[in-house]
C-alpha cells in the first residue's frame, strides 16, 4: 500500500484520524501523518522531510506556498480552532467567563499546561494572554509546556494535580480522553485559528493528496471535532 504523508499542525490529528479509513479503503494509499506545533512542522518541510499534504495556519501556508513549496491553488480551509480550557474530567469547571474571571482561574491554578510557547499557535497566545493578563512572571514557576497541545492535555490527563488547568486548540482536548473542555477562552483573550490544507511541491502524489483534502474540507465530522465551519 502506498502511503500518502501529511505533516500537520495538532489541531488537525483528529479529524485525519477519522477521515483517513474510508479514503484508504477507496483508493488504496495508507495515510500517515506526523503532528506537532505548527511551527515544527513547517521547519520540517523547508528541512527536505518528505510529504505529500501540508496542514498548518492559513499564514504558514501562504508563506510557505510563496516560497514555491506547496502547490499554488491547491489550500483549501479546513475550518476555524478555538483556543480552549480544559481540565481533568473529574473536577470543577472554573469560570473563564471574562477576562477577570480568567485572571483568577488561572492565579488558583497550581499548574497550567500548554503546549510550546515559541512554535505552536496556542502556545504562543497564552504567553500573550498571560502578559495581556499581568500575571506572566506570577505564572512562569507553573507553567507545564509540552512540544505540543496533544502532550500537553495528555500530561495534565494523567497529572493527578487538582486544580490544574490546560489550554490549547479546543479539538486537541476534545481529542484526549480523561479531560473535559470547560470554555473557550473569553472575549479579549480569544483566538480562532483558521487551519488549511495544501498539496507539497514535491508530493509523488498530487491527484491523491488533492482528493484527501477535499475529504476533509468536506467532513460532516469537523463541529463535532471542534472546526467552526
Amino acid at each position: 500500500m502506498k502511503p500518502l504523508r501529511i505533516l500537520s499542525g495538532g489541531a488537525a490529528e483528529a479529524l485525519v484520524g477519522r477521515t483517513a479509513p474510508a479514503f484508504t479503503a477507496q483508493s488504496g494509499f495508507d495515510v500517515t501523518g506526523t503532528f506537532g506545533a505548527v511551527g515544527d512542522m513547517a521547519a520540517k518541510l523547508r528541512g527536505g522531510e518528505a510529504a505529500d499534504i501540508m496542514i498548518l495556519t492559513r499564514a504558514l501556508i501562504a508563506d510557505l506556498e510563496a516560497d514555491g513549496l506547496l502547490v499554488v491553488g491547491s489550500a483549501v480551509d479546513l475550518g476555524a480552532v478555538p483556543t480552549s480550557v480544559a481540565v481533568r474530567a473529574d473536577e470543577a469547571a472554573p469560570d473563564v467567563s471574562s477576562m477577570e474571571a480568567l485572571r483568577a482561574a488561572l492565579q488558583a491554578a497550581p499548574a497550567l499546561f500548554c503546549p510550546n510557547i515559541e512554535t505552536s499557535t496556542a502556545g504562543r497566545h497564552v504567553a500573550c494572554v498571560l502578559d495581556a493578563l499581568g500575571i506572566r512572571r506570577e505564572m512562569d514557576a507553573r507553567l507545564r509546556v509540552y512540544p505540543n497541545g496533544a502532550t500537553a492535555m495528555a500530561a495534565l490527563a494523567a497529572s493527578g494535580i487538582p486544580g490544574a488547568i490546560g489550554t490549547t486548540q479546543a479539538t486537541e482536548i476534545l481529542n484526549t480522553p480523561g479531560i473535559r473542555l470547560v470554555a473557550h477562552l473569553p472575549p479579549g483573550a480569544d483566538l480562532r485559528t483558521v487551519y488549511t490544507a495544501a498539496v507539497t511541491a514535491g508530493s509523488p502524489h498530487p491527484g491523491e493528496a488533492g482528493a484527501f483534502i477535499a475529504a476533509l474540507g468536506a467532513s460532516p465530522s469537523r463541529p463535532d471535532l471542534g472546526f467552526e465551519v
